[in-house]
């Protein structure tokens, strides 16, 4: 893939900053509503937060998993950061690729049986709701964190991408030199 421009950076940059914030604020709010469904000992409580977290589920898990998704591999392919190149891109696109599987056939489907219940008038607690909202928090800081830090430095296949372009460099500096010295 071509490099992105710096405009086109800059605007994925932005969007994927913004979807990947709200994920984890998605995913707060879920980690919430499952606590209250669980703990609450009032059947009607239970009921309004699964009824909510399906809102959530059915409107906003999918498609902003799958833009944060997106988004980030368009910057890493778009840029000099590449896919493969460091640690911590690497480990941030798994990461984000198992959530986003974890969301589309866990957690959705957990939630719509919850709520299916909730409709019913038969909501049972489901520590499963608050795990697995747990569980993504969590990761969602870590991949903040690496997104910040960027620890552990290249891949092996980055080392042979950074070997590579300095031998090129180093060449067409000596070219440029032997260039000069010709003229002088």
């Amino acid at each position: 893939m071509p490099q992105l421009s710096r405009p086109a950076r800059r605007a994925t940059l932005v969007l994927h900053v913004a979807v990947s914030v709200g994920w984890l604020g998605l995913t707060l709010g879920l980690l919430t509503l499952g606590i209250t469904g669980y703990t609450t000992g009032s059947p009607e409580m239970a009921a309004v937060a699964y009824r909510a977290m399906k809102i959530f589920g059915d409107w906003l898990v999918i498609p902003v998993a799958l833009v944060s998704l997106l988004s980030g591999l368009v910057l890493s392919l778009g840029t000099s950061w590449g896919l493969a190149r460091h640690r911590w891109v690497y480990t941030k696109f798994w990461l984000t690729l198992v959530t986003v599987l974890l969301s589309v056939f866990s957690l959705r489907p957990g939630i719509d049986h919850l709520a299916d219940e909730a409709a019913a008038g038969t909501p049972t607690p489901d520590i499963s709701l608050v795990v697995a909202p747990s569980v993504a928090t969590a990761t969602y800081l870590f991949i903040t964190a690496i997104s910040v830090l960027k620890p552990w430095g290249l891949t092996k296949r980055g080392s042979r991408l950074r070997e590579t372009q300095s031998a090129r460099a180093r060449e067409i500096r000596g070219r440029s030199r032997s260039e000069r010295v010709g003229q002088g």
